[in-house]
């Protein structure tokens, strides 16, 4: 099964204002086709980003836009999983090219970086560090095409390494990390959510995975973390709980809470289905 990577540049803050794009086709661990194109973005540059990539209103002159390449860029996705390095890029077409690549089957290599290599579960992963470990030129980073064709062979390399394919990658890229062992639930806040601040903490049997739970806690604001503390401002019981114990027994981290409590600690508990209610109150 072949594979598409590509990589964008932007001309600002904005992950639309795509200033470069590179695209390399693989199979069987080789390339087969590449092709790469300045973009006319259409707006301002920010000297960030041209101390970055060195591309500027200079270098996109007479370039195309993004809507002129879009056939282009469809077509290499055509019968081939989309590869970016983590998920700006992706971001950034789906932006520049609203409703247009809905179709595409999509790819991180970043998070296969994370999975094949135990070295990098959890820091260190960027495009550059991995490349370096992995012997692959990568003196040009920041240039697109050369960015595409690095973020390929870092997947090919992990292909090669664990034996498996494309399809089994795009399955495992859904798993934990640790799939057999996954137990935490930490999560940092969505900083723009309407509960940010607080510091929430599951117990019980809930209704949904705890997953899940942690899941909407972060999207609504709330930092999430395994165990309660004197940080924690919220206390989550899971309402199977909350109907099967009546109230005679309680978990230790609900007992906890309640010994913070009485010490003067601004822990509010709350009943799975309360919770539920207020972070989807937006």
């Amino acid at each position: 099964m072949r594979f598409t990577a590509i990589d964008v540049e932007t001309a600002n803050e904005s992950i639309a204002s795509i200033c470069q794009i590179g695209v390399a086709t693989f199979q069987n661990g080789e390339i087969i086709s590449q092709w790469s194109s300045y973009v006319n973005p259409k707006t301002h540059f920010s000297w960030m980003n041209i101390d970055i990539h060195g591309i500027n209103e200079k270098k996109v002159s007479g370039a195309p836009t993004i809507e002129d390449l879009s056939e282009r860029i469809i077509a290499s996705a055509q019968n081939s999983v989309i590869a970016t390095y983590t998920h700006f890029d992706r971001s950034a077409l789906n932006q520049a090219l609203p409703g247009k690549m809905d179709n595409i089957t999509w790819l991180d290599v970043a998070k296969v970086v994370r999975r094949q290599w135990e070295q990098f579960s959890y820091k260190g992963y960027g495009l550059a560090r991995v490349a370096e470990f992995l012997s692959i030129d990568n003196s040009r980073h920041h240039d697109a095409l050369s960015d595409a064709i690095v973020a390929g062979t870092i997947f090919a390399k992990a292909m090669t390494a664990s034996g498996k394919n494309v399809a089994w990658w795009l399955k495992r890229t859904a798993q934990p990390i640790s799939p057999t062992n996954f137990t935490s639930v930490s999560r940092c806040g969505n900083p723009e959510g309407h509960l940010y601040g607080e510091v929430i903490v599951f117990t019980g049997s809930l209704t949904i995975t705890r997953q899940e739970a942690a899941n909407i806690a972060a999207n609504a604001g709330c930092e999430v973390k395994d165990s309660v503390s004197k940080k924690t401002t919220l206390l989550v019981v899971g309402d199977q709980d909350i109907q099967k114990l009546a109230g005679k027994e309680k978990s230790s981290k609900h007992l906890k809470a309640e010994e913070i409590i009485k010490t003067g600690g601004n822990i509010r508990i709350l009943a799975e289905s309360d919770f539920l209610t207020i972070a989807n109150d937006v």
